[in-house]
């Protein structure tokens, strides 16, 4: 009798997986449209930053410059002063919307009763919903030299209103309260999802040891939060260069004497746009801002997996 032939194991390829989970992938295709036409179709046209771009001739006929774009932003004397300011703003929203964050979700975990975990989840989540436009409002209302609720305060103590717009130096510290009170409870949640995952059986033996609260959270949930830490903020880091021009533009808009503090690349790439209407220059940034952003990833992945292999992205 011949040998009998080994059946033949299918390839499960992309177009397998596609036929199994059709409505997984129609949900998803508007994100791959999305970056696809706006992140991959859009990367010939990063050419225009060594051009003196023309409209009418395009990115084929357009006379090449080499690096004299970039020579206009780096010897400006804005150049100095909108790549700290992003770099400064960035570092300090990391640093305390991590650690807020991280309070939040343990003080959440240790939380008996559903009903009041559920209503607290719900308000941190909330400003993370509304747009900067409303909050620029709010801020206004907040910060006005006039109507202003805290000059209002100041006076009614005995002290001598403040002009808020006009003084640099408080909206660093402004502008970090911001982000951090918008973004909290959308971390706060990815933190808590994070901690319940974790084992209970090991809280168990804690118990059994005599452990208290306390020294279960400093023996266990943080250290078994650190890589969702390490990776949230090694995604972070990668947009170090990207301030929330959203924000900034909404609430400091053209305040020229603010600027010291809060101009950032963003909002100093499209106002270069907006009043030279060169895009040559505006993509050099860019570029800047990309090569940037991808060198540090690059760097804060490596220092991660020195330390810790299972933390780093890859």
């Amino acid at each position: 009798m011949g040998r009998a032939k080994p059946e033949r194991t299918k390839r499960y390829t992309i177009f397998t997986d596609i036929r199994k989970n059709p409505v997984s992938y129609l949900l998803v295709l508007p994100a791959m449209l999305y970056t696809f036409i706006f992140g991959y179709m859009t990367l010939p046209y990063m050419v225009i930053a060594f051009q003196r771009f023309n409209y009418a001739k395009g990115i084929f006929d357009s006379e090449w410059v080499g690096f004299k774009n970039f020579e206009f932003f780096f010897q400006s004397t804005a150049a100095t002063m909108v790549t700290w300011n992003t770099i400064k703003l960035n570092l300090l929203s990391i640093a305390f919307g991590t650690v807020v964050a991280l309070l939040f979700a343990i003080l959440l975990n240790e939380v008996r009763s559903h009903v009041f975990k559920r209503v607290s989840q719900s308000t941190l989540l909330f400003p993370h919903f509304l747009s900067w436009i409303i909050v620029s409002y709010i801020v206004y209302s907040l910060f006005a030299t006039e109507h202003g609720l805290i000059n209002n305060l100041l006076q009614t103590f005995g002290f001598d209103p403040h002009n808020w717009y006009s003084d640099p130096k408080p909206w660093t510290w402004i502008l970090v309260a911001l982000s951090v009170w918008k973004e909290t409870g959308m971390s706060a949640v990815i933190y808590l999802a994070a901690i319940t995952a974790i084992d209970d059986s090991l809280y168990e033996a804690a118990k059994i040891d005599g452990a208290s609260r306390w020294q279960q959270i400093k023996s266990i949930t943080l250290p078994m939060l650190m890589p969702t830490v390490s990776i949230l903020t090694l995604l972070a880091i990668g947009k170090i260069f990207y301030s929330d021009f959203g924000m900034i533009y909404a609430i400091i808009g053209d305040n020229g004497m603010l600027y010291s503090t809060t101009d950032v690349i963003d909002t100093y790439t499209f106002r270069t746009l907006r009043t030279s209407g060169n895009p040559s220059i505006a993509m050099a940034i860019g570029m800047y801002q990309s090569v940037v952003g991808f060198v540090l990833v690059l760097t804060a992945n490596w220092a991660v997996k020195k330390f810790n292999r299972d933390s780093a992205i890859f």
